[in-house]
């Protein structure tokens, strides 16, 4: 995210247009976007200040009042999917998507892993050379 302009630079260019000074003019004097200097002045305007306004903040996590219901619910059966659980989440009236029910899952660390049936095949080098086609079907 980009950094804003600093409040002296706000303060001046909205100076500049309370005193009279067209907006078109202001901006090419300070190199910034002539919508930039309607925003300012506007805000200058509306509360004496250019300060800059909130940026960012927390988000309530969509999901935070089905919490007890998905815990209980990844509890009681393994086999839980998270497209099954956006599913199970629309029949309950709480529409949300893949992504918030995946946030949801890491940010309580529970994970769906798979469990590994087999070992990963290795590098050639590592495992034992193949038996020939002669002793696998008892020719010699």
């Amino acid at each position: 995210m980009t950094k804003p302009y600093s409040l002296d630079l706000r303060e001046r260019v909205a100076a500049r247009v309370a005193s009279g000074e067209s907006v078109r003019a202001a901006a090419a004097t300070f190199s910034v976007s002539v919508a930039t200097v309607v925003r300012w002045s506007q805000r200058f305007r509306a509360s004496g200040s250019a300060a800059r306004g909130k940026m960012g903040g927390h988000v309530k996590p969509r999901l935070a009042s089905e919490r007890a219901w998905l815990i209980d619910r990844l509890a009681r059966g393994p086999e839980a999917t998270l497209r099954g659980l956006v599913a199970e989440l629309a029949e309950r009236g709480v529409v949300v998507s893949y992504g918030t029910v995946w946030n949801f899952v890491h940010r309580e660390r529970l994970s769906f892993k798979k469990k590994r049936v087999a070992v990963r095949t290795g590098s050639p080098r590592r495992r034992a050379s193949p038996r020939t086609l002669e002793k696998i079907s008892g020719q010699n």
